[in-house]
């Protein structure tokens, strides 16, 4: 299981003394607790994944934001963060894969319009999960439907 990956990995990272990775596996491991608290579940995989993906997201658009700002020093500590959490992450897929993808859930559900974007998106979300900027699916899949 996914967490006790994690677990593992900070015990490995107290022990050899390398604070800065012992900092983020800390951080995901009370985000993963936090929500399963909230939320009374234990979370699979899937959805550890999807923690993650959301945790990479935010750390993205805060180094952007420090870099606006000239401030190099936080923007780096943020990009530090994001290597250590996508080590967690499944494969991703390059742009002809995700492009194939899209394809082939378009052919299945015989979408046409852009009315049909929510189910494709649906479906991609599923399958694509943590392998792919859903952002970016998301245009390609503005841009494939009429």
């Amino acid at each position: 299981m996914l967490k006790e990956q994690i677990t593992q990995d900070m015990k490995i990272a107290l022990k050899s003394r390398e604070a800065e990775r012992l900092s983020v596996l800390r951080m995901l491991l009370a985000e993963i607790k936090q929500k399963e608290i909230d939320q009374q579940i234990t979370l699979s995989d899937e959805e550890t994944v999807a923690l993650i993906s959301k945790m990479i997201k935010q750390r993205q658009e805060s180094e952007k934001i420090y870099q606006e700002a000239n401030r190099e020093d936080l923007a780096h500590k943020e990009a530090q963060e994001i290597l250590v959490l996508k080590v967690y992450l499944p494969e991703q897929l390059d742009e002809s894969e995700i492009q194939e993808k899209i394809q082939q859930v378009i052919f299945d559900l015989n979408a046409s319009t852009k009315a049909d974007m929510g189910k494709v998106m649906g479906v991609l979300k599923k399958d694509l999960a943590g392998r792919a900027d859903m952002s970016k699916v998301s245009q390609i899949v503005k841009q494939s439907l009429k």
